[in-house]
């Protein structure tokens, strides 16, 4: 048996880095619009003052290989020698005897890189089918401080759970999630439907089109979480297949069972397809438990693995004194996004009974992408006289204290008659919240209800606030913001109340 030979490694490796000849990046490798979450990506990237690699991780088919290759366009444009950038995609079967050593040594033959040969980058996509990976890693940013190195991979559970394990100190994660909506207008060339004012102190998102603006937060729902669904008319036509296909089904039936050992594949694709249909509704351990005959540990187990593979998150219960239970029975569940439900169902209408909790799926999976939040949902039951919910609560992390209430409707049910939010009301008198958010599907006003200002804003318009809003809250923590972006650091939305600075 003829073994592989260096030469057609050498070969594919130039099909694989065609810049290397041409110097540029092919159209069909970088045609699709950048997503804005590139601007904070490639700081860490070309940052040589760490001595850190960068682990981009996040879930299938959300933009990893094309945000590459941006990042190696941008590269190449900023003055990089076109034959210092180095992208290999693991993956492939020619691959299968090499590891990241062998990789880094035809590197530095092909780029003449000497011990003091200068700056270069060399991108490992689709990582996790490398054995080991994390451990040479670790030694090749020790050993070779002039190759900055950046690794990506669909299977986020795995590459989370080794980069913490091997790679403390040496790697820097870097989570990249679904589209947000307002990522989604951006690639549709939509995202003039919503523009923000201010007058002095006070600003806000107007939309200029809420029918229109509407109508595509409905397509949202069903297609909006992966760059390719939300722009192939192919890709939407058979939803199911492509993100059940390729999404669901290779993290349920490949990437958890591989990692945890987990046996019976089929209870955990049981258990996650009774999740998706409850996004944004209360769930219970004992509940799940006793409709699927499973041991409730089983089910906390599995539900941890769920949330490693940035399928779902839960979120926590707090009561009326905004106190967590010791022993808490019951947590809310949602989808990361909610065209996951879509693809495991139906696409959703806009009349749809379960359109409040995909409604409320998307407003949640927008706060999703910013770590730093501390979200909560409130529910208490004291009585027929005192029981109530209000859907999101952000605690103050120091004081564990309310500091912002939302209420998600998709009805303008709430927006004429106040009243009926007397929970809601009532829970932001007790904590001392002089504002409440409110969402709607038409109504956009500001009332005053038994001394709280409820702010109402259509879901839509709401929704797209706060990707905007958090895309540039974080970019302004790495000091990328740029000139010509809508606002500056000082003016970012504080999250959860996006009328007021």
């Amino acid at each position: 048996m003829k073994p592989i030979s260096d030469q057609q490694i050498v070969t594919r490796l130039k099909l694989e880095n065609p810049w290397w000849e041409t110097g540029a990046i092919p159209a069909e490798q970088a045609g699709m619009k950048e997503r804005p979450y590139l601007d904070q990506a490639y700081g860490l990237m070309t940052d040589f003052t760490l001595r850190r690699a960068l682990v981009l991780m996040g879930p299938r088919r959300v933009g990893k290989t094309v945000m590459l290759f941006h990042a190696i366009a941008r590269l190449i444009k900023s003055g990089v020698p076109a034959k210092r950038i180095l992208y290999v995609s693991v993956d492939h079967p020619l691959y299968n005897h090499l590891t990241l050593d062998d990789f880094v040594a035809k590197f530095k033959e092909i780029a003449s890189l000497g011990p003091d040969g200068g700056q270069a980058y060399a991108f490992f996509d689709e990582i996790q089918y490398m054995k080991d990976w994390e451990i040479l890693l670790k030694h090749l940013v020790d050993d070779v401080p002039n190759i900055k190195f950046v690794v990506s991979g669909s299977a986020a559970a795995a590459l989370r759970l080794k980069s913490n394990e091997s790679g403390a100190g040496r790697f820097t994660d870097f989570l990249l999630p679904p589209l947000t909506f307002y990522e989604f207008l951006l690639l549709l060339g939509e995202d003039n439907l919503v523009e923000i004012t201010s007058s002095g102190s006070t600003f806000w998102y107007e939309a200029k089109n809420l029918e229109r603006l509407n109508g595509l937060f409905i397509e949202y729902l069903n297609y909006g979480g992966y760059p390719e669904l939300a722009l192939s008319e192919t890709a939407r036509k058979d939803p199911q297949r492509f993100i059940k296909s390729d999404i669901i089904d290779k993290v349920l039936l490949r990437d958890l069972p591989s990692l945890y050992g987990i046996d019976d594949i089929q209870e955990l694709n049981s258990l996650f397809t009774t999740l998706a249909y409850n996004t944004g509704n209360e769930v219970s351990l004992e509940e799940l438990s006793k409709n699927s005959g499973v041991a409730k540990n089983t089910i906390k187990k599995y539900i941890e693995y769920l949330e490693a593979a940035f399928l779902i998150r839960t979120v926590s219960r707090i009561d009326k004194n905004a106190k967590r239970f010791q022993r808490a029975a019951a947590f809310k569940v949602y989808l990361t996004n909610p065209s996951i439900r879509a693809a495991l169902f139906a696409p959703i209408q806009e009349n749809d009974e379960a359109m409040g909790s995909v409604v409320e799926t998307a407003v949640f999976s927008q706060f999703f992408h910013d770590q730093g939040l501390n979200l909560h949902y409130a529910r208490w039951n004291a009585g027929k006289a005192d029981s109530g919910e209000v859907d999101i609560v952000f605690l103050d992390t120091k004081a564990q204290a309310p500091e912002r209430v939302v209420e998600v409707k998709w009805s303008d049910r709430y927006f004429e008659r106040p009243e009926e939010l007397k929970s809601l009301v009532g829970f932001c008198k007790k904590h001392s919240l002089s504002q409440a958010v409110v969402t709607t599907k038409t109504g956009d006003a500001n009332k005053e209800f038994m001394g709280v200002e409820l702010i109402y804003l259509p879901a839509s318009a709401y929704t797209y606030a706060m990707g905007n809003s958090i895309i540039r809250k974080l970019a302004s923590r790495r000091n990328l913001w740029r000139p010509g972006m809508e606002d500056s650091p000082g003016r970012i939305a504080t999250v959860g109340a996006i009328c007021r600075k």
